[in-house]
């Protein structure tokens, strides 16, 4: 299977670092890195050969989630290719739209990355009514990275073993199920509006800052279930701490074959997949930018990179940034529509 296929043709087409938050990943792993041994150095605008200074991966969650992961897999590579300091910058907050408006008032030189979701870049824009930065005309594209079911799973003190079982138990106790999410808006809060809305249930939503809090709180018994992206579920789930019942793709994913989809599991033509991608504030140069993009794709295509998505059953996807650019804005379509439909709304 082409793990690394465009999408062209699927439907509708990172210093300041002095924040306390940040916390080094990776540094300086290549002696004597000369910016010569790849021919024509990119330039910045300023003169500089890029790049010249350490990078930043801003995060919008807290650590322990999915984009978490990304930016924590990827950050040492890309310093050992640059020979350069690669933070990771979280900023959690407001579903992530602290840390997209910061990165949108960030300098296009290349030297902000940031890992951005479904959430923040496609549903965002209509299911808030004023946003703190514009989705499209702010950013740059690098390139998508992953695609990601997100799992239905419960406390295993809740007593269901199947989404049917799940619908069942929620139509005699309406209202009185919980379930956690990573925020108000985000992708996993959509994906369980969508499933109220299909499953024809109640369920009560409890917001937090992030998947780490999300899926902490469902570990400790405080909520009954989630719905998470499967990257930050799929180590809980084979450990115990919690018991998945159904995938939110059109198929069942890689590291949970055991586990039936949630249309097989008794919601017919459900599906909802989120992704992962990597974007940049706008204006960044274009030679500096096709740097960024072909050594994240690089970077991404190693063996063991690839191998630890599918693992956590992340499907690893790069584009062009041009495609991820289209994709974004077919997303966007495609949201609105369940954002109305669910009658969703942010927090």
């Amino acid at each position: 299977m082409d793990y690394h296929r465009g999408i062209t043709k699927w439907e509708g087409a990172v210093s300041g670092f002095s924040r306390a938050g940040i916390a080094v990943v990776a540094f300086a792993a290549v002696t004597g890195f000369a910016p010569g041994a790849w021919g024509q150095a990119p330039s910045t605008g300023s003169g500089q050969a890029y790049p010249a200074k350490a990078i930043r991966i801003v995060v919008p969650f807290p650590p322990g989630g999915t984009s978490d992961i990304l930016a924590r897999t990827i950050g040492p590579k890309l310093s050992a290719e640059w020979g350069q300091v690669v933070v990771v910058d979280n900023r959690p907050g407001a579903a992530g739209n602290i840390a997209a408006e910061h990165v949108a008032r960030s300098a296009g030189d290349g030297y902000t990355l940031f890992i951005t979701t479904v959430g923040i870049h496609a549903i965002h824009p209509s299911l808030y009514s004023k946003l703190p930065y514009d989705p499209i005309r702010d950013f740059t594209p690098v390139t998508n990275l992953v695609m990601l079911p997100t799992v239905l799973t419960v406390h295993p003190s809740v007593p269901v073993r199947s989404v049917k079982e799940l619908i069942a138990l929620a139509k005699k106790r309406p209202g009185e199920l919980h379930y956690s999410s990573a925020g108000s808006g985000s992708q996993p809060h959509l994906t369980a509006e969508m499933f109220k809305t299909m499953a024809k249930v109640d369920l009560l939503h409890v917001p937090y800052k992030g998947a780490a809090q999300q899926l902490t709180d469902l570990v400790a018994g405080h909520v009954a279930l989630t719905f998470a992206t499967a990257p930050s579920a799929v180590p809980f789930i084979k450990s115990g701490q919690m018991r998945a019942i159904g995938v939110s793709s059109g198929k069942r994913a890689a590291a949970l074959p055991d586990v039936p989809t949630i249309a097989e599991g008794g919601v017919p033509g459900y599906e909802a997949v989120g992704w992962n991608g990597m974007m940049a504030p706008a204006a960044v140069p274009a030679p500096v930018l096709e740097k960024i993009h072909a050594t994240v794709v690089r970077v991404f295509r190693m063996k063991d990179v690839t191998e630890r998505m599918i693992s956590l059953a992340a499907e690893p996807v790069t584009t062009t940034p041009a495609e991820f650019g289209a994709y974004i804005k077919a997303e966007i379509a495609k949201w609105a529509k369940v954002v109305k439909e669910s009658g969703a709304k942010a927090e």
